[in-house]
């Protein structure tokens, strides 16, 4: 573990941490923003089918792609001035976004977009760990900002409706101007520059190595949770896994490589990534069945739906804020591991679930949300942690790639269990045309565009086997944050309470 210094934050420090928090929250607000967007956005630029998979899929899938990239350049160039040029890029291109007049365009901003965002992710998680140099205000400031994401997350869909409603579907991307030019205002009195010393140039063969690994896998996943998956998909992640190992071989023999690979020796950094990637998957593909399940089961409108999933955000803060607390006296590890056999209580809720349940499914995904906050807050602070000073960034970048990973996979092998539960136990009704029926066979949200035109016993039907399919991704999900528990308790008891010095 890279050795602690004991300098306790003061009002500056924290100070910073709500200047840092602005940016977080707004990273998340746009992972969910366009999910009520869409239909005004989508009624004004006309876009094809293809083009909307891509408005919506662009900012996450380039974020991923340059994490780890953007994470080790504010190591070399500084993580202040890093942060600033990104939340200006942010700012500006936002701007071109809500005044995109086609859908070309705005899938340019998107991607624009998410190529910015990676700069704002790893920045502001490397600046903690240079404000808060005391491990146990570390913990807790590493929590908030966890946290902050994740309300961004919950607050996308109902600050989207809500300016919709009253502006127009661009005015959901100006959001980002204000929070641009508070950082901005902010930045040089609240926050530390801190550059690593010694590192040298950015290796871009290093760079293109790292897209080519990471970007055709993130596409295949998104493909795969489509249900299109074919040979082309087979093919880029075979070409993704031919980048990944061409790269690691390459930071190996480099001086000064892009990512460390030294830093997975470590145990703790190495299991903390496991447990962060393993609770992720369930979360991402769990959050996106729950959110079906509210609106195509319940009736619930988008913004109705947003509202109940205040409860689950509310429980994340409560663990990501008081599991460091915890690991105060309590061995990391241990407390990672109790939150996560808590969630298990929640995937139990929802693999148990039944038509009408909507109170049981958003109390399973509290449960569920319960031990995320625990495991974002400590996992990421044990994997930057683990990291010295000068490689906290790419540590944190490591961390990120990690969790946009989780999200994607998760969705992507949750809806495509649920997908296949749906299509083995719907019955598509004889006396309808075979388009009619195709509709009905392919998935529940399929289904329900075409609910003016088949009897209410067939959407019960298509209800309960969307249900089931649920029950059954919940209980898989469930099995394997039940082996992240015991991974904690193997991997990481040797972490001592924070605070304390380890052996």
């Amino acid at each position: 573990m890279a050795q602690a210094v004991t300098r306790r934050a003061g009002v500056r420090e924290w100070s910073g941490l709500g200047l840092l928090a602005l940016p977080t929250m707004l990273l998340g607000l746009d992972v969910t923003v366009l999910y009520l967007v869409l239909p005004s956005m989508a009624a004004e630029l006309n876009p094809t089918a293809a083009e909307t998979l891509w408005i919506m899929d662009a900012y996450g899938f380039f974020i991923a792609g340059f994490l780890i990239t953007m994470g080790t350049l504010g190591d070399r160039i500084g993580r202040r001035r890093l942060l600033t040029i990104g939340v200006a890029a942010f700012a500006a291109v936002s701007v071109l976004a809500a005044f995109a007049p086609n859908a070309g365009l705005l899938i340019l901003a998107r991607a624009l977009l998410g190529i910015a965002g990676a700069t704002l992710m790893p920045s502001t998680l490397s600046l903690i760990s240079n404000m808060f140099t005391d491990v146990r205000q570390r913990a807790v400031a590493i929590g908030v900002w966890a946290t902050m994401f994740a309300l961004g997350m919950a607050a996308g869909p109902v600050m989207g409706g809500a300016l919709v409603d009253r502006f127009w579907w661009g005015a959901a991307f100006l959001v980002a101007v204000p929070v641009a030019l508070i950082v901005l205002a902010g930045a040089r009195a609240l926050l530390p520059e801190y550059a690593a010393p010694g590192e040298g140039r950015l290796d871009l063969t290093s760079v293109v190595l790292s897209l080519a690994a990471i970007l055709p896998v993130v596409y295949a996943v998104k493909t795969f949770a489509a249900h299109e998956a074919d040979a082309l998909t087979l093919l880029l992640v075979l070409l993704g896994a031919a980048a990944g190992i061409a790269f690691v071989r390459r930071q190996l023999r480099l001086a000064s490589p892009l990512l460390d690979m030294t830093l997975f020796t470590d145990r703790a950094f190495s299991s903390a990534l496991a447990v962060l990637l393993i609770g992720l998957v369930g979360v991402g593909g769990t959050m996106y069945l729950v959110t079906q399940f509210l609106q195509l089961v319940e009736g619930l409108s988008p913004a109705v739906a947003g509202l109940w999933m205040g409860p689950p955000a509310l429980a994340m803060f409560a663990a990501a804020v008081g599991a460091p607390i915890a690991a105060r006296r309590i061995r990391p590890g241990t407390v990672m591991a109790a939150t996560l056999g808590l969630s298990l209580i929640g995937y139990a809720l929802l693999a148990t679930a039944g038509a009408d349940s909507a109170v049981s499914v958003v109390v399973g995904f509290a449960f569920v949300y319960l031990g995320l906050g625990a495991v974002a807050a400590l996992g990421t602070d044990i994997v930057v942690g683990a990291a010295p000073a000068a490689k906290s960034g790419s540590a944190a970048a490591m961390s990120e790639t990690v969790q946009e990973l989780g999200i994607a996979v998760g969705v992507a092998l949750l809806g495509s269990l649920t997908t296949a539960v749906y299509r083995s136990q719907v019955q598509a009704p004889s006396e309808v045309t075979s388009e009619i029926a195709g509709h009905v066979s392919d998935s529940l949200g399929s289904a329900m565009t075409v609910s003016d035109r088949i009897s209410p016993d067939t959407i019960r039907g298509a209800q309960e086997a969307f249900i089931t399919g649920l029950n059954v991704a919940s209980l898989s999900a469930g099995a394997a944050i039940a082996a992240a528990t015991v991974l904690c308790l193997l991997m990481l008891r040797h972490i001592r309470p924070i605070g304390e010095t380890q052996p």
